[in-house]
């Protein structure tokens, strides 16, 4: 799910879709109006999911769509090499995530552990801020 908002609006770590991928806006910076074009945003975001650099330039009247990305929480039941299977605590489904690898470094990731993923349009992501 996306809403639409103008680009004016849009402000550093608010969420973006750029190139049909929602992204965290890194940084923003407007140029003023020229003498026959109006105000540009150049905005520099990385993917959520896929953790890649995007830019985008727009006009800052244009309207831009923003994901609606939701944060949950989940119980750990196990891992398997770099992949947890999670169960939701709201509806309690079980999902299988790939576990980043700064957290399996760290070993935050535990059988019976409470964590939080991301999740858009089918698709999850543990995010341990």
């Amino acid at each position: 799910m996306k809403e639409l908002t103008e680009v004016r609006t849009l402000k550093e770590g608010r969420y973006v879709v750029m190139d049909e991928e929602p992204c965290t806006i890194l940084s923003i910076t407007t140029s003023k109006p020229g003498k026959h074009g109006a105000a540009k945003a150049r905005m520099e975001g990385m993917g959520v999911f896929d953790t890649q650099k995007r830019t985008a330039i727009q006009p800052v009247t244009a309207k831009i769509y923003v994901p609606v990305i939701e944060r949950k929480s989940g119980q750990v039941l196990s891992i398997s090499e770099d992949t947890a299977q999670v169960m939701d605590m709201g509806d309690y489904s079980t999902l299988e995530m790939k576990i980043p690898a700064e957290l399996m470094e760290k070993g935050r990731i535990e059988p019976g552990k409470e964590i939080s993923f991301l999740h858009y349009e089918g698709r999850y992501k543990i995010d341990m801020k």
